[in-house]
């Protein structure tokens, strides 16, 4: 279908897709390999515009790796964009408290833009569930470690720096 028009491909999370062929020790790892190599062919006839999203580069097979033409690398945003991100963010409907230290959540905390909205989404939800429904840093800061939870990472008191009592509670 995208070969009749002048469709964009979009893979997200391509390194599944893309993954490194294996030994083969299984009749399903001889499949895999053959489907790998089949998606490899197909891509190069395709003569259209191709967009690969990934978090595991190292983990593509090498094969399609050298006939990528462009690799756009996204790192973790410096302080002041994060700090931007903090700020801009927060729905502006959503009562904010006093107490939110914008430059705190960006100095101490190295996160992507998806990571700082998926904590404040998390941190929204709880300041909507509470008496008085005030997004606070407490909030936020349990939004922050939710979502680096996920990853397996637990922040330490240390990493609260100041605001640690209110995680301790």
């Amino acid at each position: 279908e995208a070969e009749k028009n002048t469709s964009i491909l979009f893979f997200d999370e391509a390194d599944v897709l893309f993954s490194k062929r294996t030994e083969i020790k299984e009749s399903n790892d001889k499949y895999s390999n053959m489907e790998i190599a089949f998606l490899l062919h197909k891509m190069e006839e395709y003569e259209g515009v191709s967009i690969l999203a990934t978090n595991y580069l190292q983990n593509f097979d090498e094969a399609f790796r050298r006939r990528i033409h462009d690799i756009v690398d996204f790192p973790v945003p410096k302080a002041d964009l994060r700090e931007m991100m903090w700020r801009n963010m927060i729905p502006e409907q959503l009562p904010v408290s006093d107490d939110l230290d914008y430059v705190f959540l960006a100095n101490q905390f190295q996160l992507t833009g998806s990571m700082i909205k998926n904590a404040l989404i998390y941190g929204s939800f709880l300041a909507v569930e509470s008496p008085c429904q005030v997004l606070t840093m407490e909030k936020v800061l349990r939004g922050i470690a939710h979502e680096l939870e996920k990853s397996g990472k637990k922040l330490s008191r240390e990493d609260y720096g100041e605001y640690h009592v209110f995680m301790e509670r």
